[in-house]
């Protein structure tokens, strides 16, 4: 299969398709991530309490639902692939986990080979080297990561050529406007540490007996050496330019709609300006101000 998915030479290595070019950004994400790999992994987490994880949360459960059977689907910036693990089990999908952290992709690597899940590719690569064949995906998926690149637009365009026509992609960027708590509780981090976060970010309070998990949030949302944030109009840009019919979002200002593939108004600025104003007081202001778009390439 591998000849059918990649146009570059890789090496095999322990399990892991991994190539060699990564640009200097990546490379301080790569040294950012290798003590810290985001997600982590609890000690006693299973099949059952990945597949309890991802029934829970309205997005995963969406997707495995939608694309159930005989896709392939990438997930670029997978970390430790929890997401991954969660569309292979129990399905015939053909999953690809993409990270530059090699550490985040042996941690997924050893969950799947203990648990017996089959259908995961593990590809070390950078999102810009280009490694795939065009038009090879039914979903890609890109959450928290395009954002933590120098180059966020080209990076969208260069997943988004591996995308078949027809097929979704997702992405999921840091918003300008509902990313502002988080913004503030990062000044607050600097100047008091990690005592005063702990009691302030509703995420920790959260998980506060999972000392990896917090670690884990702690270097990923206050201490990251790069970072930019991104708002609807900018999105719907990047669809337009690039021939993505606009699909749904989150938020949204249609909450009475069922699936995020189901087709949403798209709203006038004013409208879309205020969806993301009152994101400010709901969770995705509490919990790091991500939005999702979701797009069909046409």
């Amino acid at each position: 299969m591998t000849n059918t998915i990649f146009k570059k030479n890789f090496k095999l290595e322990d399990g892991i398709i991994k190539f060699k070019n990564f640009n200097e950004t990546t490379k301080k994400i790569q040294e950012f991530y290798k003590n810290d790999p985001f997600p982590n992994y609890r000690e006693d987490d299973t099949k059952q309490t990945i597949l309890n994880i991802g029934d829970n949360n309205l997005v995963a459960k969406q997707i495995k639902n939608f694309f159930q059977f005989n896709n392939k689907i990438l997930e670029v910036g997978s970390g430790t692939s929890q997401l991954s693990s969660y569309l292979a089990i129990g399905t015939n999908n053909q999953i690809f986990a993409m990270d530059p952290t090699i550490e985040s992709l042996n941690l997924a690597k050893n969950f799947s080979e203990k648990n017996n899940i089959k259908n995961i590719n593990f590809v070390n690569a950078d999102l810009f080297d280009d490694v795939y064949v065009d038009e090879v995906f039914d979903l890609v998926w890109c959450s928290g990561v395009l954002h933590h690149t120098n180059e966020p637009y080209l990076g969208f365009k260069n997943i988004l050529k591996t995308l078949k026509k027809k097929g979704y992609i997702i992405i999921g960027l840091y918003n300008s406007i509902f990313r502002v708590k988080t913004i503030i509780r990062r000044a607050i981090f600097k100047l008091f540490g990690k005592k005063i976060i702990l009691k302030i970010d509703p995420y920790l309070r959260s998980i506060k007996n999972d000392s990896k998990k917090i670690n884990a949030w702690i270097h990923d949302q206050y201490e990251h050496p790069v970072e930019s944030t991104h708002n609807f109009e900018e999105v719907l840009n990047w669809f337009t330019e690039n021939n993505v019919e606009f699909i749904s979002s989150i938020p949204s200002s249609e909450s009475e709609k069922n699936s995020i593939f189901e087709k949403q108004k798209i709203g006038d600025k004013i409208s879309r300006f205020l969806v993301q104003f009152f994101a400010i007081f709901s969770p995705l202001g509490n919990e790091g101000g991500l939005f999702l778009f979701i797009g069909k390439k046409k």
